[in-house]
């Protein structure tokens, strides 16, 4: 074997000895996280207001999954394991989940890591129909699912935000990223004067929309759930359709189309798909800030940005911490009052992502 064979061969080794290094690591990553997630349902389960000890928790769950009686138990811990704390504690992994995966969708569309999931505006949006619904009444009205329609008018409004950035958006018959970000902001400012005109006409109504737009799982139940999970899946679908051609678009447009994608077609798929689940998630939680930044940021920088990898990462990690914020937002102040737990995120994601920002730029001065 001459020399230049015996190099590359050494070269190929080198490269598939990486590879299978980054795929282990990230097989064990996923299982660490799969299981500090189901774990965590079981933990968060004990923490609330009314006092509920472990075997009490570990008998209702069990009855839950068929692996014990009913008999014995206490119908007041059924009650709040079930249907009170179960159930926030699955809408607040799924709505972490949601906002860390349209994150990294963002951030690839906009090829911009400071991107998040309301940066075209959805969230304030979704604000703007339920702040509409607040003003109008119509916040406490229960339908025949028993589902309020507060979650459904925020949910069409995040998608009537949507409808107005892509159509402000399409220059030429395409959808370019430049006039994505400049319609979102457009969007977002008029809907976000449109709030403050609301606020000011009706002063009853402001502590109720402010409430809602810091975002809380306040009396959030198992309908908020049946609502929320079909959006998640129909949009994580095409995400993960489309998501090689998302490492495609994410090198840029010019690239793109020289290797015979339509960028414009996968953009607008990938756009309608990642704003699918952020205003379904942002319906039935209200604004909640940070998340869907931070944690796809924090991954790509650990893990890399090829987005199938990122996608399943971001999703586990960003439903595992905001799952513990909400626990925080509802134990951490006395006699049972909670904190928005926007705030409890903001607080958490804000300092960190500045220590993030201050240590790549100094990586970018050396």
């Amino acid at each position: 074997m001459s020399r230049e064979a015996a190099s590359e061969t050494l070269t190929a080794l080198d490269g598939r000895t990486e590879r299978d290094g980054r795929r282990t690591g990230f097989l064990v990553a996923i299982g660490l996280l799969a299981g500090v997630s189901l774990l965590s349902v079981f933990l968060a389960a004990l923490f609330g207001a009314f006092p509920i000890p472990v075997r009490g928790v570990l008998a209702v769950i069990g009855s839950a999954l068929g692996w014990s009686g009913e008999a014995s138990l206490d119908p007041t811990w059924k009650v709040i394991v079930l249907d009170i704390r179960l159930s926030r504690i699955c809408l607040s992994w799924g709505v972490g989940a949601a906002l860390s995966v349209a994150g990294a969708v963002f951030q690839g569309i906009l090829r911009n890591p400071l991107a998040d999931p309301f940066t075209l505006g959805v969230s304030t949006g979704a604000a703007f129909g339920a702040s509409l619904a607040i003003y109008l009444g119509l916040g406490g009205l229960v339908l025949v699912t028993g589902l309020d329609l507060l979650p459904l008018a925020a949910l069409a409004g995040a998608l009537a935000a949507l409808a107005a950035v892509i159509l402000l958006s399409r220059v030429g018959g395409y959808l370019r990223r430049e006039t994505l970000v400049l319609a979102g902001i457009v969007v977002a400012t008029f809907l976000a004067a449109l709030i403050s005109l609301l606020k000011a006409l009706d002063e009853e109504s402001v502590s109720n929309i402010v409430f809602w737009i810091m975002g809380s799982f306040q009396g959030r139940g198992w309908s908020h759930v049946v609502l929320f999970i079909p959006y998640l899946a129909v949009g994580f679908l095409i995400i993960w359709r489309y998501s090689r051609e998302l490492d495609i678009l994410s090198l840029g447009e010019v690239q793109a189309r020289q290797l015979g994608m339509d960028a414009g077609r996968v953009r607008l798929v990938l756009l309608i798909g990642a704003s699918l689940i952020t205003g379904a998630a942002v319906s039935v939680s209200g604004v909640i800030g940070f998340v869907g930044l931070v944690v796809p940021h924090l991954v790509r920088m650990v893990q890399g940005a090829e987005h199938r990898p990122l996608l399943i990462t971001s999703g586990l990690l960003g439903g595992f911490l905001l799952l513990w914020s909400d626990v925080m937002a509802r134990t951490i102040l006395p006699g049972g009052a909670e904190l928005p737990v926007g705030v409890v995120t903001a607080l958490l994601g804000g300092p960190f992502f500045c220590l993030l920002l201050r240590r790549k730029a100094a990586e970018d001065v050396r």
